[in-house]
């Protein structure tokens, strides 16, 4: 019979989530998910399994919690709106984020993705969600007369996406307001200006 857990897996989680994100899964030991977790190595062995599951686990969380939930709130918004939102949402975070953490997925595209077919397909997935979203939007926007732009809404979906991871990876070393809304500017530009 199991023996019942003595800890609270959300917090050992977001504990968890914490170094990977802080440290990267190459500069995380097991050493330091026991210290900042609170539990030995073969507690978090046996609750979540080896590093890259519980990395895996705390990617999926980050994913869910962050990103899916921000599409999912603004595609409450019309869609122009829902655009111009989700780059402000982003441009704020990057400012509020003091330890230049960066975003959890664009770090792991960069450091574990190339090497591992598993994250590649977890890391794709979601960029794809996104551009997916930036789509929806732009159809939809030029249904309604608030995005006037000539270009297809696949290429500029794409760019759109590329205005983000490439932000996203500049905020992690200048997270300074002129230059992210700077970058993103000229990107929303390109939607056009809608009629009056």
């Amino acid at each position: 019979m199991a023996r019942p857990r003595k800890f609270n897996e959300e917090e050992v989680l977001d504990a968890a989530a914490r170094c990977f994100w802080t440290r990267g899964f190459d500069g995380t030991s097991l050493r330091g998910l026991s210290e900042n977790t609170g539990l030995t190595g073969a507690s978090l062995y046996n609750a979540f399994g080896d590093k890259r599951a519980l990395y895996r686990k705390t990617l999926d969380r980050y994913v869910a919690d962050s990103i899916v939930e921000r599409i999912a709130r603004c595609e409450t918004l019309p869609p122009r709106t829902a655009i111009d939102a989700f780059f402000a949402e982003v441009i704020q975070r990057s400012l509020d984020d003091s330890d230049r953490k960066g975003c959890m997925l664009i770090n792991a595209a960069l450091e574990i993705a190339p090497h591992d077919a598993g994250f590649q397909d977890v890391v794709a997935t979601t960029l794809f969600e996104m551009e997916a979203f930036f789509r929806r939007q732009i159809v939809a926007g030029k249904a309604d007369g608030t995005i006037m732009a000539s270009q297809s809404a696949d290429d500029l979906a794409r760019h759109l996406l590329g205005v983000l991871v490439g932000m996203r990876v500049l905020a992690r070393i200048r997270p300074e307001r002129a230059l992210l809304e700077g970058i993103v500017a000229p990107a929303l530009a390109l939607l056009g200006v809608p009629k009056e």
